[in-house]
Order: C-alpha cells, then sequence, then structure tokens
C-alpha cells in the first residue's frame, strides 16, 4: 500500500459517495485506475465494507457508556462474544488486558435501557461484575487515518 491508496482511504472514510472519477481525478488517476486500486483494497481486506456514519443520538440512543466486564473464567471464548453480539446496544466488544477481561461500548436509550443491558451481561456465564462508565460529553470520536501511516 503506497502513499495514493492511503489518499484514496482516507477519501472514502471522508465520503464513501464519490464518484470514481472524483477520487481518481483528487490522487492524480484515472477514472478506472482508481477503481482498480480500491477494488483491490477491498480483496485484500484492507476496506471491509462501505457504509454511512450515523448520529445515534438522532435515533434515539443518548446515552453512551463504557463497561469493564470481568469473569471467573477467560472471557475471550466465541461463546461469549456470540452473547455480547446479541445484544444491539452493544457497539463494540474488545477482549482487553489489565484490571478486566473485556471492555464494551454501549449506546442506549435511557439510563433504565443501560440498566438492561448490563443486567443481560452479568447474565452471560462467567461474568462476575462491570464496572460502568458513563460518557457525559463526547469531544470527538476519530477513525483511522491511513494517511498517518508508511
Amino acid at each position: 500500500m503506497d502513499h495514493v491508496d492511503r489518499e484514496l482511504l482516507a477519501l472514502l472514510q471522508e465520503d464513501a459517495t464519490r464518484p470514481f472519477a472524483a477520487l481518481g481525478k483528487a490522487v492524480g488517476l484515472s477514472t478506472t485506475a482508481a477503481h482498480d486500486r480500491i477494488r483491490k483494497l477491498r480483496e485484500a481486506g484492507v476496506v471491509r465494507r462501505t457504509t454511512i456514519e450515523v448520529d445515534p443520538v438522532a435515533c434515539g440512543r443518548p446515552v453512551s457508556a463504557f463497561a469493564l466486564v470481568d469473569g471467573n473464567a477467560w472471557m475471550g471464548e466465541p461463546v461469549v462474544g456470540r452473547a455480547l453480539a446479541e445484544i444491539a446496544e452493544i457497539e463494540q466488544a474488545h477482549i482487553v488486558a489489565g484490571t478486566a477481561s473485556l471492555l464494551v461500548k454501549i449506546r442506549a436509550e435511557s439510563n433504565e435501557q443501560l440498566q438492561k443491558v448490563l443486567r443481560r451481561i452479568h447474565d452471560i456465564d462467567g461474568v462476575t461484575s462491570t464496572k460502568t462508565i458513563v460518557v457525559l460529553e463526547t469531544f470527538f470520536e476519530r477513525a483511522f487515518d491511513p494517511r498517518e501511516q508508511g
């Protein structure tokens, strides 16, 4: 992956609806060359999917929280991942090292719904405790910038 690929990725992250002609022009390539590069990035797994960014607050999920989850067994088993994935309010789930076994990001409609999510997490086999941090305000959320690499 070279600097042109990184620039194409950054442009797609800003607006994935840009036509290949505009992408090519922005990086000094023809439409066909830009299309080919992006196709190769998809085939290589660099581009996992093309999507839009939705504002969770505007869609009724203004409560954001992070929960550290601990257990009495290894929490990295696929069954745990599947159980977490079944909870729609969990946006992210990570196996972590440190004071907990898992870190999950939750988006909920209300504090009451957040409590229900935490109860569902506690119902997962092996979970012994959670420590939850409720977000009061978000300064920013940043996507990975491929131009910063290389």
